[in-house]
């Protein structure tokens, strides 16, 4: 393996901020000053390589202390991980929120995405970069989503540094994301994360089943936590056994809240009754989806929730190892979940002996850097393992084979804690909620044209007009997107749809990951469907040829009758169905497959160019 590093040196900072990471390199090998001993003989080399899974860990590590990533921080990183260069050059370059270019220390990151556009995301930007420009000290930066859409428009504040700093501005003036931007430290606090959840306080609230302690209890304290429930179902979990756990969870009927729907327990009992070992578990809390934002107030609400799920699902799958993949947009749910786990770990809740049952399970966080398709569990996957995140091929399985070629089990952070009331009210009464196909209680993603945007919870079955009526529609409703970028429009007649993933089938749309955005008549729909045109453009892998170049194609079809309407844009209308119907049969992953999805129901449902 030719490595070819070039002749480029880390300042001492870059150096600092790696070596913070790994520990002092050992050799020369790795970067540290030559000895005799190294001329005779190479040391470390194997164990570096199977390191490769820190090459994300150390890209955050020096962004985060210098803002940008120079070659020879990465020669340096790579030298430390036998990485080849121009591998790790490919990874770096992957992601949104790493830049290999000279950049300020100081990024803004200003929400573009479909939320936002319509709060007026557009004269929000226009008025920082008038306001910042050049000499400023500060990037801006035009993001996709951040997953802060009920306090649409968005922007966060990354400021590089030993530590870093950030700051959010949700929802954000051009005054506010400024000062944000300045000075991290003075910006005003977050919200708290029950603001986010409009049933919080109100009447019913008793009734909430996954959002009943957020609000409720500190989620700082673990004591509070137990207080009210938790750990409970670990107990429950430990008396039955991981046979039993995984009975309850089929019983209960609980499918995976990411928008596949696959069955957990039959995921769960793939992976458990595999010989290959280790086994591990994985919770993707990389909700990218513009509009999705529930993963986050779970975690910034509740966050010893997700812990006490998350050693639930790695007793009965077999794992003694999981781990959480976290946005990089989130700095508020990675503070949250740092310190849960913490105490988790220190009051022997997670480590050799959990609960003094001999089970043994720890959880790592990783973070990603801003890329939807990370989203895909095989593309969370190499993403872990230190490469691009491109998803892989299947069969075989990650029950069969997943994160580093062993049995995995992933799961998102919703399915995860509705774990926790199967176990404490029992798979019958879990069973009984929503409907025959689809059961329990299911959150949903509020935003837009609303006047109560935020998380809600409502059992399967409730239709989408009781849904909106909760939230307030404001003005006259033009349209209502489920599931997201990757979902479908309906119209304001077809109200009356069940919130089931059959009953959306049913209706032709899609459930996918309850992601509801009320649109009303002032939002101009050609240039919203444009923009989420560009964002799987932008977000496509590039691994397959369909949709590498069918969502450009697509882009540049939109582009061209987004002034044009009726038979002119004829053409380009038949030319969308062709390029849409091979993306969706030919791409390797659901990317692809469902980047026409939004667009085709906006043509056919809406009459969008007629």
């Amino acid at each position: 393996m030719d490595l070819r590093f070039g002749d480029s040196k880390p300042t001492d900072e870059e150096r600092a901020a790696i070596d913070t990471l790994l520990g002092p390199p050992e050799s020369s090998w790795e970067g540290a000053d030559r000895s005799d001993a190294d001329l005779r003989w190479a040391r470390g080399g194997r164990e570096a390589r199977e390191r490769r899974d820190l090459l994300l860990p150390g890209l955050h590590a020096v962004n985060d202390r210098i803002g940008w990533i120079s070659e020879g921080a990465l020669d340096y990183l790579c030298r430390r991980l036998t990485v080849p260069p121009a591998e790790a050059y490919g990874v770096a370059t992957f992601y949104a929120m790493f830049s290999v270019k000279p950049r300020p220390a100081t990024v803004l990151h200003v929400c573009t995405d479909l939320a936002c556009a319509a709060a007026g995301a557009s004269e929000l930007c226009a008025g920082v970069e008038a306001r910042l420009g050049l000499g400023s000290g500060v990037s801006v930066e035009r993001s996709p989503c951040l997953g802060l859409c009920e306090r649409a428009p968005a922007a966060l504040a990354v400021k590089a540094g030993d530590p870093v700093r950030t700051a959010v501005s949700a929802p954000a003036t051009v005054e506010r994301a400024v000062l944000a931007a300045s000075s991290p430290d003075s910006a005003p606090e977050e919200p708290p994360a029950a603001l986010a959840v409009p049933q919080a306080g109100r009447a019913g609230h008793e009734e909430l089943v996954l959002l009943s302690r957020v609000g409720v209890v500190d989620p700082a304290s673990l004591d509070d936590y137990r207080a009210h429930g938790g750990y409970t179902a670990l107990r429950q979990a430990f008396a039955i056994g991981p046979a039993g756990v995984i009975r309850e969870v089929t019983d209960a009927g609980l499918v995976g809240r990411g928008g596949a729907a696959f069955p957990t327990g039959r995921k769960w009992q793939a992976t458990a009754s595999q010989p290959d070992h280790p086994h591990y578990l994985v919770c993707n809390a990389d909700e990218s989806e513009p509009g999705t934002f529930k993963d986050r107030v779970v975690m910034e609400g509740d966050p010893y929730s997700l812990v006490e799920s998350m050693t639930i699902a790695g007793y009965a799958v077999g794992a003694h190892k999981g781990y959480l993949y976290l946005r990089g947009e989130y700095p508020r749910a990675l503070e949250r979940m740092e310190h849960a786990i913490g105490q988790a770990r220190a009051r022997g809740l997670l480590g050799d002996d959990v609960l003094g049952q001999g089970y043994a399970f720890d959880i790592e966080i990783r973070r990603g850097a801003g890329a939807y398709i990370c989203g895909e569990e095989t593309a969370l996957f190499n993403s872990i393992e230190g490469y691009r995140g491109e998803p892989r091929s299947k069969p075989p399985f990650p029950v069969e084979k997943g994160l580093f070629g062993k049995p995995t089990a992933e799961n998102n952070v919703e399915t995860l804690v509705n774990v926790l009331p199967i176990l404490t009210m029992g798979a019958q009464a879990y069973a009984a909620i929503g409907t025959g196909k689809s059961t329990g209680p299911k959150l949903f993603c509020v935003s837009g044209s609303v006047d109560r945007p935020g998380i809600y919870e409502l059992p399967f079955g409730a239709t989408l007009g009781k849904l909106l009526d909760l939230a307030g529609v404001r003005k006259r409703l033009r349209a209502v997107l489920l599931g997201g970028a990757a979902g479908g429009f309906v119209r304001p007649d077809e109200l009356d749809i069940p919130l089931t993933f059959e009953g959306t089938r049913e209706a032709g749309t899609t459930l996918g990951s309850g992601v509801v955005l009320a649109f009303d008549d002032t939002v101009p729909l050609p240039r919203l469907l444009l923009r989420i045109a560009e964002f799987f453009r932008d977000e496509s892998c590039g691994q397959c040829v369909p949709c590498r170049v069918g969502t450009v194609r697509q882009e540049e079809a939109l582009h061209r009758i987004v002034d044009r309407t009726g038979a002119a844009a004829a053409s380009d209308i038949a030319l969308l169905r062709e390029v849409g119907r091979a993306m969706k049969d030919a791409s390797i992953c659901g990317l692809g497959q469902t980047a026409w999805n939004a667009v085709e129901s906006a043509i056919d449902r809406l009459g969008a160019y007629e």
